[in-house]
């Protein structure tokens, strides 16, 4: 279950990332890129948007990766949906901010203007506990232990 978990990470490139303010949920579709060990997924945002300042006051994250659009309407019982819960951190190092940039942009070339902007922030979202939702009745749990 972990490898499907993993797999899933590392074959998607986008996600809604859900923040928290005063107690009110706001989503965002978000691309990102993943460490090599599915434990860490970077995105690019800017400072000035409500993301980011949600992020800032409470980095409980939580973001869902789907396959819904691979598998169409024709096969919406295959449908895996993956819910990750994480703590969101803004990648302050300039070097690894850098190289995580550089990163985005080859796998989102569409991101250039945002991931090079003097007001963009790189984020990193530690990944902590997951729950794989194969169809609707299957469900499955891990912690970053398990991975």
């Amino acid at each position: 279950m972990i490898e499907r978990i993993k797999r899933l990470i590392s074959e998607s490139d986008m996600c809604v990332l859900a923040t928290c303010h005063q107690g009110r949920p706001h989503c965002s579709l978000m691309a990102y890129v993943a460490d090599e060990k599915g434990a860490t997924i970077y995105m690019a945002t800017r400072k000035e948007t409500n993301k980011y300042k949600y992020l800032v006051e409470n980095p409980q994250v939580s973001l869902l990766i789907d396959t819904r659009t691979e598998k169409g309407l024709e096969k919406r019982a295959e449908v895996q949906a993956l819910t990750i819960s994480g703590t969101c951190t803004p990648i302050e190092d300039a070097v690894q901010a850098a190289v995580i940039r550089r990163q985005i942009v080859a796998h989102h070339p569409h991101l250039k203007a945002l991931a090079e902007h003097p007001d963009a922030a790189i984020i990193g979202v530690r990944l902590e506990s997951f729950l794989l939702l194969d169809g609707a009745l299957t469900a499955h749990h891990a912690t970053l232990n398990d991975l």
